[in-house]
């Protein structure tokens, strides 16, 4: 097999068991990998209706085609799971040395169930697999576990992911961390703690073998040279960081819980000032050509990575103007594994509940004030005080705190929202209330029919809903073959080049209608798997605030989104999709995408009661 090692190794650290099995080839050719095998994978390992914290959720994770072949920016893996945050799918990436070394043991998936009777980590180094007592690793950070467990198997090679305090805890937005990257969105690093399971320590030595070596090289050179052309300027000169003060200037940086859509200290926080004033390094991931990555130093002369999103949510969100208090706070999340958008949205909705008189216990947990701010962190990892409640997410949180508390928690399903003011954005409002995984910005680039001037960001229609489908399918080609979206626009025609690199790569006759139907299948299937456990129309919805409220600051200032738009960009939307009036999925469409039987897993749809 080509592109793929056709092998998928399952641990059940129940029975502390291994074994490996193989994976057929049209499920593969179905699904790729990534995000796409990671789903299928999910709906046939995970009994349905199982809790996110039962030793039955399967955590998985995959390798894709691309991977280990030297295409730049696909040193990437996904981690699949159900989330204890959502109720729903959770697919995450992550980057760097690890998805390599992942690829290198000679496998496709690695799924993970059951749960350990003490704190383990697992080494697998090519087809040896060991389960190793890691009492001495609880409390450690993701960064000090990794160190650790390198000297005490005396290989720098060896690569790790681990969990940190937040992960233990079971707080469920934690992380899974790998050589400072982070498997984010969703608790996927929650779901590792509840199996006991601290780190997964991976070394092997199987290449990954192509169809064409030639034709590879040739398509991948012009790729490297590509991403350093103007089409990913912006990345590699500022970073993402760079879009803090261009979403203030279009009114669409969502600024202390959503109630303000700018905020007023937007430049010190700026990409730009943050390069003057903090810049350390520039730096990327392996196998990477564009290297978006910056590190900044913060206030104790430690280096800090630092994105748009978690510059979003740990600053204006919370309103938070202080560049050094942000890195100070970024530096406790990736300390203790804590997803920093959930994190962020988590905490500027207790601000608002404790400037409303709804949380007496943290009088001083205000909206810019930074010592609060610094101090709620660690509690949300431990578990301590108010961070119990903190560490459950906004969702939960308001449920048990009651009253007005629902309308201020910002969140879809369960996930908290990224940095894209949805009221401002139309396409992205749509895109972030129909996600599987919740309010996401990477499922979907819906926000770009927005910003590009192709609609009016500021009305909204039905035909919304194509644009959105068609994102989300091409971020499902991404997201398994894996290509990084940042080199998204140096194709010139996606799917007809993808699929001849694709072709190169496994030796298939792969069409550009193929890969677009491929797109398609994948995500239908993240639909099922969340229809299997528990989907209904009114999750596919946005909170109360969005559509009750116009935005009261910037150039969109007095601009709204009402129930009745939502609606109409919903129905437009599942007609785009094949689905029916209320969002759920036809027989004939299970047919016609080939989801009725795939390598003997049996698909269903589950109507509406």
């Amino acid at each position: 097999m080509h592109g793929f090692h056709g092998r998928l190794l399952h641990i059940d650290l129940s029975t502390g068991q291994s074994s490996w099995r193989e994976l057929e080839e049209p499920r593969l050719r179905a699904f790729l990998g990534g995000i796409g095998l990671g789903a299928s994978l999910l709906y046939e390992f995970a009994p349905p209706g199982v809790e996110p914290f039962a030793p039955a959720n399967p955590l998985i994770l995959t390798s894709a085609p691309l991977v280990g072949t030297g295409l730049t920016t696909t040193a990437k893996f996904a981690v699949v799971t159900k989330s204890p945050l959502t109720g729903f799918i959770a697919d995450s990436l992550s980057s760097s040395h690890f998805a390599l070394e992942l690829k290198r043991l000679g496998l496709d998936a690695l799924v993970i169930t059951g749960q350990a009777a003490s704190t383990v980590y697992v080494h697998i180094n090519n087809r040896d697999v060991e389960i190793r007592e890691a009492e001495k690793l609880r409390g450690k950070s993701p960064g000090e576990t990794e160190a650790l467990i390198q000297t005490e198997l005396n290989s720098s090679a060896v690569r790790v992911a681990a969990i940190g305090k937040a992960g233990e805890n079971r707080v469920r937005f934690a992380t899974i961390s790998n050589e400072g990257r982070h498997a984010g969105r969703g608790g996927v690093g929650a779901v590792m703690g509840s199996k006991n399971l601290k780190a997964i320590a991976v070394c092997g030595g199987r290449e990954t073998r192509v169809a064409d070596p030639a034709g590879v090289e040739a398509i991948a050179d012009s790729l490297r040279q590509r991403s350093l052309g103007s089409l990913t300027d912006k990345y590699r000169k500022i970073g993402t960081v760079a879009n803090l003060a261009v979403f203030n200037r279009l009114g669409t940086l969502p600024t202390r819980n959503f109630q303000q859509s700018t905020f007023d200290h937007a430049e010190a926080l700026s990409g730009e000032s943050l390069t003057e004033h903090n810049f350390s390094r520039r730096h990327g991931c392996a196998s990477c050509t564009i290297q978006c990555e910056r590190l900044f130093k913060a206030i104790d002369g430690a280096e800090q990575r630092l994105e748009y999103e978690t510059l979003f949510a740990l600053g204006p969100l919370c309103g938070i103007k202080d560049p050094e208090v942000v890195l100070q706070a970024a530096q406790l999340c990736d300390l203790y594994g804590l997803d920093t958008i959930s994190t962020g949205g988590t905490l500027s909705w207790a601000m608002e509940c404790s400037e409303k008189g709804l949380l007496p216990e943290a009088r001083d947990l205000r909206f810019g004030e930074p010592n609060a701010l610094l101090a709620a962190i660690p509690a949300i990892a431990e578990r301590e005080g108010l961070g119990a409640l903190l560490a459950e997410g906004s969702k939960r949180a308001a449920v048990e705190i009651g009253g007005e508390s629902m309308y201020w928690a910002m969140h879809v399903k369960g996930l908290e929202l990224p940095g894209y003011e949805p009221r401002s954005l139309k396409t992205m409002a749509l895109g972030l209330a129909v996600s599987p995984r919740g309010a996401c910005h990477n499922r979907s680039g819906a926000y770009e029919a927005d910003f590009s001037g192709e609609v009016d960001r500021l009305r909204a229609d039905s035909g919304r809903g194509a644009l959105v489908a068609a994102s989300e399918d091409f971020a499902a080609v991404l997201d398994s073959l894996i290509v990084c979206k940042f080199l998204r626009k140096c194709f010139t025609d996606f799917y007809a080049e993808a699929a001849e690199l694709l072709t190169k790569v496994t030796g298939w006759d792969c069409s550009s209608a193929e890969l677009k139907r491929i797109g398609e299948r994948i995500h239908n299937l993240k639909k099922l798997f969340n229809l299997r456990e528990g989907w209904r129309s009114e999750d596919d919805w946005l909170p109360e605030r969005l559509l009750s409220e116009t935005l009261p600051t910037g150039v969109a200032q007095g601009t709204g989104l009402t129930s009745n738009e939502l609606r109409e960009m919903l129905q437009g939307y599942y007609l785009a999709r094949g689905w029916d009036a209320k969002g759920f999925v036809p027989v004939n469409k299970l047919k016609e995408l080939g989801l009725t039987t795939v390598s003997g897993l049996e698909f269903r749809v589950n109507p509406e009661p």
